[in-house]
């Protein structure tokens, strides 16, 4: 297995320094590609599943999406903002409604903002989040039944 040396830099807590030692075949293998679109407009962009497969790409776009929502936590949170009093939420007003701690909270927020599922905007020292209906609307579109069967020959 190569290994590549790098120059002097920190050291680490066995005493080399940190990065001397970097497996190039696993450095390889991370990938550098650029994600043009969010989830959530990927989403926008594809058919509905019962019309037609989703193609590699879109289906490895729109994972995060519906990862996102697949936290029971991050569900919750999503509902609560978007039937929250004007359509946002402070994450003040939301750590009541859970118990975790508010630095939990924040990162569940941010996976769904990342998402492409909420918007935030800071005021102060609050950040306030509203649902991208669009995205929701969006998602809605993709998974739902279409009116008659899919007439396309099955393919992968």
């Amino acid at each position: 297995m190569p290994l590549v040396t790098a120059g002097p830099g920190p050291v680490g807590r066995w005493g080399g320094a940190l990065g001397d030692t970097i497996d190039v075949c696993q450095y390889r293998r991370v990938s550098n590609s650029a994600v043009v679109l969010s989830p959530g407009e990927t989403v926008a962009c594809c058919p509905p599943l019962s019309r037609k497969p989703l193609s590699q790409s879109q289906a490895e776009q729109i994972a995060p999406l519906v990862k996102a929502l697949a936290d029971p936590v991050r569900l919750r949170l999503l509902s609560i903002v978007a039937s929250h009093a004007g359509g946002e939420a402070c994450v003040c007003d939301l750590t009541d409604c859970f118990e975790l701690s508010q630095p939990t909270i924040s990162h569940h927020l941010k996976v769904l903002h990342d998402a492409g599922l909420l918007d935030r905007e800071k005021r102060g020292t609050w950040v306030y989040y509203r649902v991208r209906s669009a995205a929701l609307t969006a998602l809605a579109a993709l998974i739902a039944p279409a009116a008659e069967p899919a007439l396309l020959p099955r393919s992968c």
